[in-house]
């Protein structure tokens, strides 16, 4: 055999079928030629032709088909790679949608194109009002194609394709849309164009984002139907006080989730750029207040954790008490004497500044320390600020620290210390993202849970207490808590008449001390008197009420049933709170 038969051989079959054909048909050409037969001969070649044209269609075919059902991609799975910059998606924790990459597109000129560039001017203006006249110019008047506007949607890219404009055309790109418009902006926060995440959920989560971009949502702690009805009463609140700002929050005891989180006034996520500083400007995690009297929850937990105090010691608050050459006196001046509870009741910060100098500097700056106060609040958002602390730590300080003046906390840094006095006496960060069903957060003790327990019941004793001053915030059936706060605003260099006004409230406050309970907090920016506060901008008249509103929304989202109030919730003072007994708040203030 000679060598090129054996390489003949040697071919896949495929290819010996189509050499063997080309030679019989080569052979057929002959043999036409040989006997004069010129038509045969080229009917064959016509068919030759065709015959090859037809292989080469269907063997496009068959390679389009193999590619679409049996792709390396399809068969691993993997879906092709996101465009540079993609997010994946925001959902709230039962998979509402807050943010989403859309496609978009840029418009484009080409001036080199346009024969009629007044028409063309004409034209876009009327469909893009929004276009910016002096670069529209621009882009008529240059020698290349020029970029002048972007986030067009499809529909407004398809109207102008239908005006057959000559020079214009458009390419892909992605925007981040936030469907949810103004509502929990600081929480949810906003990326750039590039794909980089600038504040609150998007910044703080940025990693995360971007890896899972084209997979699995990114969901939050954020539950839609409790941030709306937050967002509404806080609203209400900052325009019925005729306050400059506020802030709401409501959070999971158990889990530490921010369900809500609220900052007036606010802005819209898809046009960020038409903010002002005030609405950009996120007062929940970094601005920081003197807060007032909502402290004196942590002074009098440190007093009763470290056994300085018991519910039942009484202070003289007859009279003002002066230290560096200031006078700390009580908002209601009509109190001789008053056990450790009135104290909190009646929220005296002569009591409160006395308890702390029982207790002494070390003692209390250490608890101060624990409940997280001296640092900005940890957890995943990075506008977390820190405090503004004293210089030093004198008699005069301690005191004003003990009743919520002389130190200036975030919000934030607030909520997360109370969560620790209302969760056992365990600190641990707050957080914005959805926790897997049974997740114990992990932290450090801070107090004990007897200690954690009779906090919670002074809290719903302020609520019940004819005298308490949050009264306010009292909703049937739902055994609400809580603390007012009170304090004068520094301005210029001292105190001046506004007020920064606050309420943390927790409902429920009775049942088991494991059970599941929730946290709202509320704070107002220089409230101002309205016809329904008898002339008092304190916090029992506006934060309060605040909380009470948003607690009668939000119970059955989270799955708060009420209760009928028994007689054994109506209570008299210390002698109805009763010792932590099997991880209950029992007593006068147990369902």
């Amino acid at each position: 055999m000679r060598p090129s038969e054996l390489m003949f051989y040697r071919l896949p079959i495929g290819w010996r079928w189509l050499v063997e054909s080309v030679w019989k048909l080569e052979h057929a050409f002959e043999r036409a030629k040989a006997k004069d037969q010129a038509e045969s001969d080229t009917r064959i070649r016509i068919f030759f032709v065709l015959a090859m044209f037809a292989a080469g269609f269907f063997t496009l075919a068959l390679g389009a088909t193999k590619c679409a059902l049996f792709s390396d991609a399809d068969r691993s799975g993997l879906a092709a790679a996101p465009p540079s910059g993609s997010r994946a998606d925001l959902v709230d924790r039962n998979g509402s949608l807050l943010a989403v990459d859309l496609t978009h597109y840029g418009l484009y000129i080409d001036a080199r194109e346009i024969w009629d560039t007044g028409e063309t001017r004409r034209v876009l203006g009327k469909v893009l009002p929004t276009l910016n006249p002096q670069r529209l110019d621009h882009a008529l008047a240059s020698d290349r194609r020029e970029y002048i506007l972007g986030g067009l949607t499809p529909d407004q890219k398809a109207q102008l394709e239908d005006l057959g404009l000559p020079g214009v055309s458009f390419e892909e790109e992605e925007r981040r849309i936030y469907p949810l418009g103004s509502s929990a902006a600081h929480l949810i926060g906003f990326s750039d164009k590039g794909g980089s995440g600038l504040s609150g959920a998007e910044r703080a989560l940025d990693q995360s984002i971007k890896s899972n971009a084209g997979g699995q949502p990114v969901a939050l702690a954020m539950d839609v139907r409790v941030q709306a009805a937050l967002d509404d009463e806080l609203t209400k609140a900052v325009a019925k006080y005729r306050a400059l700002g506020g802030v709401g929050m409501v959070v999971n005891v158990k889990t530490g989730e921010i369900l809500g989180f609220s900052s007036q006034p606010d802005f819209d996520l898809n046009l960020p750029g038409k903010g002002t500083p005030e609405q950009m400007l996120n007062r929940g995690a970094t601005s920081v207040y003197e807060l007032g009297s909502v402290f004196k929850a942590f002074t009098l937990a440190a007093g009763l954790d470290s056994g300085v105090v018991t519910l039942n010691t009484s202070f003289d608050v007859s009279h003002p008490i002066e230290l560096g050459g200031h006078l700390v006196h009580d908002f209601d001046k009509g109190d001789s004497t008053l056990q450790l509870w009135q104290v909190f009741t009646h929220s005296s910060n002569i009591g409160a500044a006395k308890m702390a100098l029982m207790a002494g500097p070390q003692r209390m700056q250490d608890y101060f320390r624990r409940f997280g106060l001296f640092a900005a609040a940890p957890g995943e958002l990075t506008e977390s600020a820190p405090p503004i602390l004293p210089r030093q730590f004198s008699d005069q300080t301690l005191a004003q620290i003990a009743f919520g003046q002389g130190i200036a906390v975030s919000p934030l840094a607030l909520a997360t210390g109370y969560r620790s006095l209302l969760d056992g006496g365990v600190y641990s960060p707050l957080t914005i993202r959805k926790q897997p069903d049974g997740t114990q957060p992990q932290g450090r003790r801070v107090i004990s849970e007897k200690t954690s327990a009779t906090m919670l019941q002074l809290m719903r004793l302020n609520v019940t207490d004819p005298k308490g001053s949050g009264h306010k915030a009292d909703v049937p059936g739902l055994f609400v808590g809580g603390k007012t706060g009170s304090a004068q605003k520094p301005e210029h260099g001292h105190y001046g008449r506004n007020n920064i006004s606050s309420f943390v409230a927790v409902f429920p406050a009775t049942g088991p001390l494991n059970a599941d309970r929730y946290m709202v907090q509320i704070t107002l920016d220089s409230p101002q008197v309205t016809p329904d506060s008898m002339g008092f901008i304190t916090g029992g008249w506006n934060a309060a009420p605040t909380a009470g509103a948003v607690i009668d929304r939000i119970a059955p989202f989270v799955g708060v049933k009420r209760a009928a109030p028994s007689l054994a919730d109506v209570t008299h003072g210390a002698k109805d709170i009763k010792p932590l007994q099997d991880g209950t708040t029992e007593g006068a203030l147990s369902q």
